[in-house]
């Protein structure tokens, strides 16, 4: 799969920018500011009909501007596939897919296999739960469409269930019978979901382990673990036994949407134990495994954006990271940095084409 040419109209810093792609290397360059990683971004935003960098959707419309299009022309399988992302001001955001309108995002996502590697990435580590829910459910979504409508299905009843919960605060009233609908439904879809969370990490971790060891040349053990609350008991049990608290916090406190990923280095948390190197190397081994987890269920080769990689890792990790792109078919590449000189010189070490773009 192949992103031809991508052009932007009112995107973040972009009032009209158009771009033709190499079909292997592409590398964006200048001074912080100028629109580098937005590019990147609108490469994500064209896969996921979001930006990985602002949840907020119209925050991406460039300033004093009601709209924004991207607009990407892709080879894939030997037909050509147009994709469309626009948003205008007080109305949905629509992608189009070589005309057509999709009823649901969710049928777009995993259709332009991508994985992005980012400073940003570092919330993995640093922040809650949640992120790390979201990493893992974005990998499996991208090859497993049921997993995704499940997960869909499974938040839907849990705002039903909490909404309901508040209402009975409020109210100071108490339906057990409605409560035990929902129970179930979000017992059937959590069951679904941490099944498949639990057979997606029996293949994922050995990849990601691999892949820690060729970047940090180091003899560390490190490890995913997954915590969850359907680990001691069906979630339908779980919900009968937490209605008293459910109740006084006027929310669902057990379920699948509580499930966490633990990052290990040496048997211990990476957050608290782990140097910057290390955290920096076990950041790009999940990233580099989803990529070659995504690879494999899907049969197509992800597209893969490194922004501001260079500046982040030191020599030894980029030519780490250079020479496994060069290894193996990792497909099309784009990169961003501020120095033009530091990027040709590594991209120079690929024995591939390549094409800088200075912005």
């Amino acid at each position: 799969m192949i992103l031809k040419s991508l052009s932007l109209l009112n995107y973040k810093n972009f009032e009209s920018q158009s771009f033709e792609f190499n079909n292997k290397i592409n590398c964006f360059v200048g001074n912080n500011g100028v629109g580098k990683t937005n590019v990147l971004d609108a490469i994500y935003h064209l896969s996921f009909g979001k930006s990985y960098f602002n949840p907020i959707a119209s925050q991406n419309i460039r300033h004093n501007e009601s709209f924004f299009v991207i607009n990407g022309d892709y080879e894939k399988e030997d037909s050509t596939e147009k994709i469309v992302v626009s948003l205008k001001k007080g109305l949905k955001k629509i992608i189009k897919r070589n005309g057509k309108i999709y009823d649901r995002f969710s049928d777009h996502i995993g259709f332009l296999p991508l994985v992005i590697i980012s400073p940003a990435d570092r919330d993995l580590i640093i922040e809650g739960s949640t992120t790390r829910r979201k990493f893992m459910d974005s990998v499996i979504s991208q090859s497993d469409k049921n997993y995704l409508n499940t997960l869909i299905n499974y938040n839907k009843v849990l705002v039903q269930r909490n909404s309901l919960l508040k209402y009975f605060a409020l109210n100071n009233t108490y339906n057990s019978d409605t409560l035990e609908i929902y129970n179930k439904q979000l017992d059937e879809y959590g069951t679904v979901i941490f099944e498949k969370r639990q057979l997606f990490l029996e293949t994922f971790i050995p990849i990601f382990k691999e892949r820690y060891l060729a970047i940090s040349n180091g003899n560390e053990q490190v490890n995913l673990i997954y915590n969850s609350d359907l680990k001691e008991d069906t979630l339908e049990t779980l919900l009968k036994r937490s209605i008293n608290k459910d109740k006084a916090l006027q929310y669902t406190s057990v379920g699948i949407h509580k499930d966490d990923l633990v990052f290990e280095i040496e048997g211990h948390p990476i957050k608290k134990f782990g140097s910057q190197g290390q955290q920096k190397s076990y950041l790009i081994a999940l990233k580099l495994a989803q990529f070659d987890f995504i690879k494999a269920q899907s049969a197509v080769n992800p597209i893969l954006l490194l922004d501001d990689i260079f500046d982040k890792l030191d020599e030894q990790r980029v030519s780490q990271i250079i020479k496994l792109v060069d290894d193996e078919n990792f497909g099309q590449l784009f990169i961003s940095d501020t120095h033009a000189d530091r990027t040709e010189n590594a991209v120079k070490q690929v024995h591939q084409s390549y094409e800088i773009f200075k912005l």
